[in-house]
């Protein structure tokens, strides 16, 4: 009987292990994750970069996605209830508990402090203010359209820690990178909010598809994903890029072009695979341009 139940242990384990991750939607850290990396090989033309580096901002990503994402589905657990659409999502679908959810932001707040404490001073007093935007972000669709542009500033801080992490100095170029996360992420956002606009009319939530409707919102969405396109595109001016990253931003071009050809006020059928998807070739295509451009400067 010890075996079956050792092995019978095992396996809720490892459930509960991939309850939180869907809780976190960890397969979504495929957006930031290649742009903080990219930060990290952009800096490393410069500046020397250990293994140990790398795995304290692998570590400091992966905390505070984590944290911050745990802490948004405790915030929104109300409004997830009710909507049907997000209302299978762990808590209010009773897989997980607030207190095991509000333990789980605990234990990765603290992996994200430590690990910002690892790579220095300057990460370490910014983490507790990076946190707070984190955080704060779960509220602002309570109050403004305008969250949708605050997610990508929250999420656009991952690159400049990274940055920071390496160079242990601040530089306006990286600010390129930034920018282009944050309105890439905006864009999106509001692209992933038309599913809720019904809902979040009832509700009093602030979203640019409810505020806008469908048509504006994927129009401002489009002005800007163009903003991102030249973003990307300045980086290859602003680092002394080679082609290999210069193709690499005309193919981000063509995919954000595609990603507004799938969505369409009438039909939002394809929004996952806009969401998903598709951006998830962006995040990669720009990590894989940036390596490569790295080995042949290298």
């Amino acid at each position: 009987m010890i075996i079956p139940n050792a092995v019978e242990n095992k396996f809720k384990i490892i459930d509960r292990i991939l309850t939180y991750g869907r809780m976190i939607k960890f397969s979504h850290t495929v957006f930031a994750l290649p742009f903080a990396l990219s930060s990290v090989l952009l800096a490393w033309q410069h500046y020397p970069v250990s293994i140990e580096d790398l795995l304290w901002i692998l570590a400091a990503m992966v905390g505070a996605r984590s944290a911050a994402m745990g802490f948004n589905r405790i915030a929104d657990a109300e409004f997830d209830a009710k909507n049907p659409r997000t209302a299978i999502r762990e808590i209010p679908s009773g897989k997980l508990s607030l207190t095991a959810a509000k333990i789980f932001v605990l234990i990765f707040s603290g992996i994200f402090i430590f690990a910002a404490f690892m790579l220095g001073k300057p990460c370490f007093y910014l983490s507790f203010p990076v946190l707070g935007v984190l955080f704060s972000y779960s509220y602002t669709k309570r109050f403004t359209w305008l969250a949708h542009i605050y997610l990508g500033l929250a999420i656009s801080l991952a690159p400049l820690g990274a940055w920071i992490a390496i160079t242990k100095s601040f530089s306006p170029e990286i600010l390129l990178l930034c920018f282009a996360l944050m309105t890439y992420i905006a864009g999106f956002d509001i692209l992933y909010a038309c599913q809720d606009t019904d809902f979040d009319r009832e509700q009093g939530l602030f979203s640019m598809p409810a505020n806008f409707g469908i048509k504006k919102s994927l129009w401002i969405a489009k002005l800007i994903h163009t903003a991102s396109f030249f973003f990307f595109l300045s980086i290859y001016f602003a680092f002394n890029m080679t082609d290999a990253y210069l193709m690499t931003a005309w193919i981000i071009g063509m995919l954000l072009v595609f990603e507004h050809w799938l969505v369409k006020p009438d039909d939002l059928t394809h929004v996952n695979i806009a969401f998903f998807h598709v951006n998830s070739m962006i995040s990669l295509t720009l990590f894989a341009g940036v390596t490569a451009d790295w080995v042949l400067r290298a």
